[in-house]
């Protein structure tokens, strides 16, 4: 089972290296992205608050990409689970495990937003 999960670890780490191959190859043209994304006139002006806000910000997002992914893999884990009880609590334990992840990301997001927004009215 471990060498199982350390063979799909690996293979989750091929594969994110992989799609980010064409990001990295297109890093001359980082200013045209935040340009075309909206992110160059917080990238751009030099102020730190808006750049930690904007960085947090994608980092949060992206962890909350990682765990509806998850829940995700866990709803399938548990349809293909064909009855077997080991498999279905492993299932929910990973759905309830991500949703709680979920919520302490938007918990970070909001707690985040409102101390940079005090801090930039300072």
């Amino acid at each position: 089972m471990i060498k199982k999960i350390g063979q799909q670890g690996i293979a989750l780490a091929l594969s994110a290296m992989a799609l980010s191959v064409p990001l990295i190859v297109r890093a001359v043209e980082f200013r045209t992205f935040l340009g075309e994304t909206g992110l160059e006139s917080q990238f751009g002006s030099g102020d730190l608050m808006p750049m930690i806000g904007t960085a947090i910000s994608i980092i949060l997002g992206v962890l909350g990409v990682i765990l509806v992914l998850i829940v995700i893999y866990a709803g399938f884990w548990w349809m293909t689970a064909q009855g077997d009880e080991k498999k279905v609590e492993k299932a929910k334990k990973m759905i309830y495990n991500a949703i709680i992840g979920l919520v302490i990301i938007f918990a970070a997001y909001a707690i985040t937003n409102f101390v940079l927004d005090q801090l930039e009215s300072i």
